[in-house]
């Protein structure tokens, strides 16, 4: 089984002590590609240098809503110049995170979520959603820019927010939340989502799958997310892990 993963942080620290002998780790076992995704200024530099130095890495650039505050036209401008590197190819994570009262208010997140929607439009670039527990003003920012495209990462909403993403042209990431024993949320979101608009990916280190649950998780541990989500659409894997390879193929522009 082949696998692309649409979302990791191997820039962690959890894998400084042995992030090349886990890369190398991925390009042996079947993992042909990653999209390493900045949250930090940077985790987006470093995302670049990922890219830059692994064949099958790609680089997402973007500021998480963690840290919406940093978010100025200083930001931006790097941002854009980090863009001109030709393997970075999406603008994130960026969005809304209202479950974290430690975050930026509303507001701010609202202000660096438009200007870097802005950035991706002027680019011409998908984006990398992060959305939790702010899915109206997700969506009404995301109305706000018909033009851009992108993926709702890690989904965490109901099927018929899914529907609504869905016809702005969105994609849905699957997580290894969806093997999870109380994921029947989840699972009525994928039973909703055609094959062609299925993502798979690991948020690693974070949402490891079952039975990985709970440890540190890397690329490779996708096919257990792959599996579920075959059985859910009544699939092969190979068939589903094929179909999530297009899909991010074509979301990201890479012939």
């Amino acid at each position: 089984m082949y696998i692309f993963d649409s979302h990791a942080h191997y820039d962690d620290e959890s894998f400084n002590e042995d992030r090349e002998l886990v890369i190398k780790d991925l390009k042996e076992n079947n993992i042909v590609g990653v999209l390493n995704c900045g949250a930090s200024l940077q985790g987006a530099r470093d995302s670049v240098k990922l890219a830059k130095g692994n064949s099958f890495f790609y680089a997402a650039i973007g500021i998480h809503p963690e840290f919406a505050d940093i978010v100025d036209d200083l930001v931006i401008d790097e941002l854009r110049k980090l863009s001109k590197y030709e393997k970075v190819r999406a603008i994130g994570e960026i969005g809304l995170d209202y479950y974290d009262d430690e975050n930026p208010p509303r507001e701010v997140q609202k202000r660096a979520f438009i200007k870097q929607m802005k950035l991706a439009h002027e680019l011409s670039l998908p984006v990398v959603i992060h959305n939790r527990d702010a899915h109206g003003d997700t969506l009404e920012i995301l109305k706000m820019f018909p033009e851009v495209r992108g993926v709702i990462h890690c989904f965490s909403g109901s099927a018929e927010f899914a529907k609504e993403c869905l016809k702005l042209g969105y994609y849905i990431g699957f997580t290894g939340v969806v093997t999870f024993k109380n994921a029947r949320k989840i699972i009525d979101v994928a039973k909703e989502v055609p094959l062609d608009r299925i993502l798979v990916e690991t948020d690693c280190p974070y949402m490891a799958p079952v039975p990985y649950r709970g440890k540190r998780n890397r690329s490779e541990y996708i096919k257990y997310i792959i599996e579920k989500l075959a059985q859910i659409k009544g699939v092969p894997p190979e068939d589903l892990s094929h179909q999530t390879i297009l899909n991010v193929k074509e979301l990201l522009n890479l012939k």
